[in-house]
């Protein structure tokens, strides 16, 4: 028997008293560096003496990222949209990519299509819904571009759940045999990825029509936090936070709640001053907006006389009542927010994997920074339809109805019976 088949898995004798030693195998799903975490010494950042080379790598990205973030914000809510969707693309891109087998994808031409093809679907499904008003107010100038556009959101679901269908059986179609499970596991796979995709980060379309504070106060709070973390652990960290992620230090995480919070009642104020912030977008237009700015964006003055020096140079402070808000979305991006990070670490340990991807320099890939952004947008969107909008029902959601659900015809017929309604109200 060589040495090799000798020392692969048999117990090795004891010298001292002919005992059986059995040496535990280390867990493959867990990777050096969670293991040192464990017992062995954290890692932790403040000890990595190549660490100023990987800040200056993460700067250097930071800055072009948020630039054209801020570009984008600038343009508008539609290439915001767009930017969205660009990036939902790639995190399909990345996920499709874990767990492939290319030799098995050799033998399943078009298979990847298939992908795709659910992924498409799913997206004409979500923000179909979402945007079915601003798509309809857009389109009204041309009544051909209005009976389609009114006719596919109409029939959106049935057009949505066909596609679905027709996806289903080429998938059957294509089964192979002695694959079978290897298809299976993908074809639950990409459902997963689509669910992760769009039961999350969808939501932030339905922030951002609702006016782009809803979706800037949120996504610019997670950025803070993870930057204010990462600092706050590069020169203070010392006691680790949490066995997934090693380098994370609970330094980091308290300096970063409270930076966020503080960020966040500081921004509200900032940006809750900008018609073009808070104004909702009713189509899929360009212009600039006007609007009320509603109660929430209206400062209330506050007098500071009796509570600081006569020489002080404000006799007064201004507070909007939105920045109460701003003070809950803060303390839920900085304590809960970061638990999407770390069931992503979790996740990329399961796959033996440092990061989702290698497409932005210093960070790993766009899956890594839109995992803590996915949780906050559902959060922000749940939070302000729970305690921010309208409830009740309004003379342009009426509007809103009849417009998405009733044909010209329809429309011209209702609007002939109120004037006889009011005609008769009047007479009467």
């Amino acid at each position: 028997m060589s040495h090799r088949d000798a020392s692969a898995g048999v117990p090795s004798s004891s010298s001292a008293g002919g005992g059986r030693v059995r040496q535990r195998r280390r867990s493959s799903e867990v990777p050096q560096e969670v293991n040192k975490a464990n017992g062995g010494g954290a890692h932790l950042l403040i000890d990595d003496k190549s660490k100023y080379k990987s800040m200056w790598t993460r700067i250097r990205s930071s800055v072009w990222m948020i630039g054209g973030f801020a570009f984008i914000i600038y343009m508008g809510h539609l290439y915001i949209w767009a930017m969205i969707v660009v990036i939902q693309i790639f995190m399909a891109m990345e996920l499709f990519n874990l767990g492939r087998r290319a030799h098995e994808d050799r033998h399943l031409p078009g298979f990847r299509l298939l992908n795709w093809h659910f992924f498409f679907t799913v997206m004409l499904y979500v923000y179909g819904r979402f945007l079915s008003r601003q798509l309809v107010n857009t389109v009204t100038s041309d009544k051909f571009l209005y009976q389609l556009v009114s006719g596919l959101i109409k029939y959106q679901m049935f057009i949505c759940y066909f596609l679905y269908i027709a996806g289903i059986v080429c998938f059957i179609l294509t089964l192979k045999k002695r694959m079978y499970k290897y298809q299976f596991g993908r074809f639950a796979w990409t459902h997963m990825i689509l669910f992760v995709v769009f039961a999350q980060s969808s939501f932030t379309v339905g922030n951002i029509f609702e006016g782009i504070f809803w979706f800037l106060l949120p996504a610019s709070l997670i950025v803070i936090n993870d930057i204010a973390a990462y600092f706050f652990g590069f020169f203070f960290g010392r006691t680790p936070l949490i066995k997934l992620s090693p380098k994370k230090t609970w330094e980091g995480f308290i300096g970063a709640s409270v930076t966020t919070i503080i960020s966040a009642f500081v921004l509200a104020n900032v940006m809750g001053r900008f018609q073009w912030l808070t104004c909702p977008r009713k189509d899929l237009s360009t212009g600039w907006l006007y609007c009320d700015p509603g109660p929430m964006f209206k400062p209330k003055y506050y007098s500071l006389e009796g509570w600081l020096p006569d020489w002080f140079p404000w006799n007064e402070v201004s507070v909007l009542p939105v920045q109460k808000h701003a003070l809950a979305l803060g303390l839920f991006a900085s304590s809960i927010a970061p638990f999407g990070g770390f069931f992503a670490s979790g996740f990329k340990r399961a796959f033996k994997i440092k990061d989702f991807g290698d497409s932005i320099p210093g960070h790993g890939g766009i899956t890594d920074r839109m995992d803590c952004q996915m949780v906050m947008a559902v959060f922000s969107y749940i939070y302000y339809q729970s305690f921010i909008a309208t409830q009740s029902t309004s003379v342009e959601m009426i509007l809103d109805q009849i417009l998405n659900n009733l044909t010209i015809e329809e429309q011209i017929s209702l609007y002939q019976q109120l004037g006889k309604f009011f005609q008769e109200r009047q007479l009467a």
